[in-house]
């Protein structure tokens, strides 16, 4: 199943990670990638959330949650490794440039 890719995948705080899900639109279906820095890991088991944050077009910051175990995931890769020394990085939202990308 599509899922055992995700699962496999060992994943950190601070990680620059892209996620290649699934979109539906009408009767089509189309993969999109995110990739953004992993700010925030929620749950246990088969609750567990995954927050990704990155900074968009005219420096606006935009963040999405995905379940670990979602449908609509088909691959999480991690571009970069980060060694943050906190397990919830909710203090990049205040940032804003460069200093939001380095953990």
């Amino acid at each position: 199943m599509l899922n055992a890719q995700v699962k496999d995948v060992e994943i950190k705080i601070g990680d620059t990670i892209r996620v290649h899900s699934n979109i539906v639109e009408g009767a089509k279906t189309r993969v999109q990638v995110f990739e953004g820095i992993l700010i925030s890991l929620n749950g246990r088991g088969e609750n567990k959330m995954m927050t990704i944050r990155r900074i968009g077009a005219s420096s606006v910051g935009v963040e999405k949650k995905w379940p670990l175990n979602g449908r609509s995931l088909v691959k999480v890769e991690v571009k970069k490794s980060g060694s943050p020394r906190r397990s919830k990085l909710y203090y990049l939202r205040g940032l804003i440039g460069k200093q939001a990308t380095r953990v």
